[in-house]
């Protein structure tokens, strides 16, 4: 049974559980909460994973505002959770300043880097699983025009675009890519409305494949596309049963898995002091196809797919990483 954190009232401490193990692992959300349908969630549905499979308990935390990141570490720390999981790039800052105060403690910081001896940091290669949801809008497109919608203009978020953009023209160089991010706060993240309205922009402009990359924001635009009767594209978590039949599928960023396997490998074993990447060869990237978007993706389509998945995770596809220098061959921001 998951053991529930919450703050009373906005400068209270962080309430723990007096009965948690010592050995206990915690979880520290980011914001727009665990049930964003996205990131957050997939994170939780890896914590569950591991609760359900070992019977045993975890903390977690649900953060309002920026203002609580660094209370929340340290408390946790302080209770003895071990490890300590933290789902999200802004949680970088302050944990660099507190994980050498709790050397004991192993820390795992997913879509940030920090330079600890006792942290894991762990990577995605987005741009890997965006270039096939890529191929896949556009070979579904009628209109040669797709959409990209993100969260926080960040380069994580332009990683997500550049990567769709590759796989978009590796299909047809012609088709054009409308990107468009949210915003420049972590506000960003749990703005439906403006997810709605951007759709609508793109779909005005002849998109009818639209991806969002964007957390709850999201939500809006998967919505908004089904309303409109286009395709869309989830992301992070499997999203194609939201809009059964019209989700054309989801890029999967397996949080959940770098969730279980950090709480099932305990504080004392994870390999910390390094930078972890999660690419198409282990696992760690991929596309969603189930029983809500069969009928969208044929033979044809997931043949392509998977041909190319295999060759990006042998090395004979390379797809750039925004990251790398800060640019796009194929998309300008």
């Amino acid at each position: 049974m998951t053991l529930m954190t919450k703050f009373l009232g906005a400068s209270a401490a962080l309430a723990l559980s007096a009965g948690a193990a010592l050995a206990d692992p915690a979880l520290i959300f980011d914001l727009g909460g665990k049930f964003d349908k996205s990131f957050n969630e997939s994170a939780h549905n890896g914590a569950q994973r591991w609760a359900e499979e070992t019977g045993e308990s975890y903390n977690e935390f649900e953060i309002t505002s920026d203002a609580q990141r660094e209370q929340a570490i340290r408390r946790f720390a302080e209770n003895g959770n071990n490890p300590i999981v933290m789902a999200g790039f802004s949680w970088a800052t302050p944990l660099s300043e507190i994980a050498p105060e709790y050397p004991e403690t192993s820390f795992v910081i997913i879509d940030g880097v920090v330079e600890a001896e006792n942290v894991q940091s762990v990577l995605f290669a987005e741009e890997q699983g965006s270039y096939l949801v890529g191929m896949m809008a556009a070979m579904a497109s009628e209109t040669d025009t797709v959409g990209f919608i993100g969260g926080m203009d960040i380069p994580l978020i332009r990683n997500f675009a550049c990567g769709y953009a590759q796989g978009v023209k590796a299909v047809n160089e012609d088709t054009e890519v409308i990107a468009n991010m949210t915003g420049t706060t972590p506000a960003a993240w749990n703005d439906p409305v403006k997810g709605s309205e951007l759709t609508l922009a793109q779909i005005s402009q002849g998109a009818d494949v639209v991806y969002a990359a964007a957390g709850g924001t999201g939500v809006g635009v998967l919505q908004t596309a089904a309303d409109e009767d286009i395709l869309s594209i989830g992301v992070d978590s499997n999203q194609n049963y939201l809009h059964p039949g019209q989700v054309l599928t989801s890029m999967m960023k397996r949080v959940d898995n770098v969730v279980y396997q950090s709480f099932m490998t305990g504080g004392a074993d994870i390999e910390t002091g390094q930078i972890k990447i999660m690419t198409l060869d282990n696992g760690g990237v991929g596309y969603a196809l189930d029983e809500n978007n069969a009928e969208l993706v044929s033979e044809e389509m997931q043949a392509a797919v998977d041909e190319a998945a295999a060759k990006i995770a042998a090395g004979e596809i390379e797809v750039h990483n925004y990251n790398s220098n800060e640019s796009c061959p194929v998309l300008n921001f």
